[in-house]
């Protein structure tokens, strides 16, 4: 079972690339440029391609979380589009932010509508949605 989720215990991380991937590939970028140092001019060419090759990594890696992390936005501005048009017809989600939508999320169906309705009427930001969610609704599945 997966820990229980609040507003003060939600935050996620991948920890393939947060905490493996990308120290590895920065350690080896290092690395490269250390080698390149001690071992110039000999193979300058060779080892100046290592050290590009060790930055793409770096760069690939940080890409696939951006990326993967926009894709996950953009799915969940559509979910909580459609959750507001079911449950809050009256309020037109395309006046929130990506941000305020992602807040909104974590609110659980009863208190969405009122919640959505004051997000508007105040222009809440997300940590202020997130400290009025009284039931909290947990994402187990984000990236």
């Amino acid at each position: 079972m997966p820990k229980e989720q609040s507003a003060q215990s939600h935050a996620a991380y991948d920890t393939l690339s947060h905490f493996v991937l990308m120290p590895i590939f920065f350690a080896n970028f290092i690395f490269q440029i250390v080698l390149a140092v001690k071992a110039w001019p000999l193979d300058a060419g060779v080892h100046f391609w290592n050290v590009v090759i060790a930055l793409g990594f770096m760069l690939l890696t940080f890409k696939m979380r951006i990326y993967s992390l926009a894709n996950q936005d953009r799915i969940i501005r559509l979910e909580e589009r459609l959750r507001i048009a079911a449950l809050a017809p009256a309020a037109d989600a395309y006046k929130l932010s990506t941000a305020q939508l992602i807040a909104l999320r974590f609110a659980s169906d009863a208190e969405l509508p009122a919640l959505v309705e004051r997000t508007l009427a105040e222009n809440l930001d997300a940590k202020a949605i997130k400290r009025s969610i009284a039931t909290w609704r947990p994402d187990y599945h984000r990236i």
